[in-house]
């Protein structure tokens, strides 16, 4: 229940500026449609002029048609989404609570909402996601909305339904964050659910934006959007702390992952663009999922109990004290992450952001020492160890591309990207 009413609130926050703005005009398309259209069967003589009602009832009737029809079609993605993660959590490792598909989605949930949340708080601070839909280039869209518009001049009575259905298909970013947690429910009804909570949080706006467009200002819009982000972010930080004690592991490879991404993305920018353009995003979500795995580990394993550190095995003690360290380094370059700090703070920024470096070696050291898959397993296999050398592999990998030396080496150098050029 805490989430499909945090579902409904996000629709019902985030409709007053991001549907508002992008689903408006349309909207205002429609009800001028509407307008229009009753004069002419008026002059036709379709319709005996004491069974048409006046113009208020007419716009109400339509809208309230229309919105059904976009929240109906909202439903059915939804249970199609469900249905979907329900088809894959059939047997083997997929099924369970606790299995890796679930773990995985939940991580994928979580980091998706938190991205889309602190897009909506601070649109500057983060790149958009480059979410892919059939819709969402080209001319189809367009083609799309201008079929959707001269469809509305119609005078069927079961014209706003479709076109409100029609409508649930177009692409929204703002629709994807409640996409995705329909997604992560693994359910066809609970899925079904979660889209026609957010539909219904979204159909005050909607249509209160088809009978008058002018109830809210855009002062007020701008700060109800950002609340709505406020709200994505909690549904994601939930859905990465509801994960189990499995978590521990999953969230301190992603932490990591995204750390060494953030690290390499400069030098091999010439060869790979994308993970320079979405740097900033990789080091805040190394910060966020450091910052869970920690959580879950302290939970976990001391279950908030910080004197029983000095009753284990001094190995731990080194590695949660290394894990510890690192996540002190990597707040700083988190919190400054912005243009107006990076601009003020000058030389200073992209010292605070090299601390990055030790903070991977510390992380290394704190994944080999206690992790379940390394030297923290009960039982030590040639597994294990095996994955300690890819750990140092990697991590040296890390140092070695970053270096102008190791580029020259190879003859590569006219790829290698300095610090100049992009801080």
């Amino acid at each position: 229940m805490l989430d499909l009413s945090l579902i409904t609130i996000l629709g019902f926050l985030g409709s007053f500026g991001h549907c508002f703005g992008m689903c408006g005009p349309l909207t205002v398309a429609f009800s001028l449609s509407q307008q229009q259209t009753t004069p002419e069967k008026l002059s036709r003589q379709e319709t005996p002029p004491w069974k048409i009602p006046n113009s208020s009832q007419q716009q109400l009737r339509f809208h309230l048609l229309l919105n059904l029809g976009r929240i109906l079609s909202y439903g059915l993605v939804g249970a199609g989404i469900g249905a979907l993660g329900s088809v894959l959590l059939q047997g083997g490792q997929l099924a369970g609570v606790g299995s890796d598909f679930r773990r995985g989605m939940a991580i994928i949930t979580g980091v998706m909402l938190i991205w889309f949340g602190l897009g909506q708080v601070k649109p500057e601070l983060l790149p958009r996601i480059p979410v892919l839909h059939p819709l969402l280039k080209g001319r189809l869209h367009d083609r799309l909305s201008t079929g959707m518009i001269k469809l509305s001049y119609q005078s069927r009575w079961w014209t706003p339904m479709l076109l409100g259905m029609t409508w649930g298909l177009m692409p929204c970013g703002f629709l994807y964050a409640a996409q995705i947690k329909a997604a992560e429910t693994g359910n066809l009804w609970m899925g079904a659910v979660t889209m026609l909570a957010f539909g219904l949080g979204t159909l005050p706006t909607m249509l209160g934006v088809g009978v008058s467009t002018s109830l809210v200002n855009r002062d007020k819009q701008s700060q109800l959007f950002r609340l709505g982000g406020w709200v994505t972010l909690i549904i994601g930080i939930l859905t990465l702390l509801r994960t189990g004690h499995t978590m521990v592991d999953y969230s301190g490879h992603g932490a990591l992952a995204c750390l060494i991404l953030a690290l390499i993305a400069r030098p091999i920018s010439r060869l790979w663009a994308s993970p320079l353009r979405y740097r900033r995003g990789l080091g805040v979500g190394a910060f966020v999922m450091a910052v869970v795995h920690t959580t879950h580990m302290i939970e976990h394993s001391l279950q908030w109990q910080f004197a029983a550190l000095f009753f284990l095995p001094p190995d731990f003690q080194w590695g949660m004290a290394a894990g510890a360290v690192a996540l002190v380094l990597i707040t700083p370059a988190a919190f400054t992450s912005f243009e107006s700090l990076q601009k003020y703070l000058g030389q200073r920024w992209r010292q605070i952001h090299l601390l990055s470096i030790p903070a991977l070696l510390l992380s290394a050291i704190h994944t080999v020492l206690i992790g379940s898959h390394y030297l923290g397993s009960l039982e030590l296999t040639w597994g294990n160890k095996l994955a300690v050398v890819i750990m140092g592999i990697v991590t040296f990998g890390v140092l070695l591309i970053r270096s102008r030396l190791f580029w020259s080496k190879l003859n590569m150098e006219k790829f290698y990207v300095p610090p100049t050029k992009s801080y």
